[in-house]
């Protein structure tokens, strides 16, 4: 009987244990392929009017990282900010400084 129990236990234990390494995977997954679309770049790479529309709209936050996608017809550029309680905000931006997405 005992080893009835502890045999299930065991099975018990290893049924928890997959699932839980299988759900962590996914999750990594699904954040590669957001970021495949765009390359990092250093923030001096960044257009002037990109510049310009971060200096007037989101006032008081710094730029921390810049990413670029380039596709046949534009550019858009990923800018993650961060405001003065150190709250990151994602934007995305065309060449002009327009914000889409």
């Amino acid at each position: 009987m005992k080893k009835i129990v502890l045999m299930v236990a065991v099975v018990a234990c290893v049924a928890f244990a997959s699932q839980s390494v299988q759900a962590s995977a996914v999750q990594v997954s699904v954040e590669n392929v957001m970021q495949d679309d765009f390359v990092k770049i250093e923030l001096k790479e960044l257009p002037q009017a990109v510049l310009d529309a971060i200096a007037k709209s989101y006032e008081g936050c710094a730029v921390k990282e810049a990413y670029v996608a380039e596709t046949d017809e534009a550019k858009k550029y990923k800018i993650v900010l961060v405001d003065k309680d150190q709250k990151e905000q994602t934007i995305v931006l065309n060449e002009q400084g327009e914000v889409i997405e």
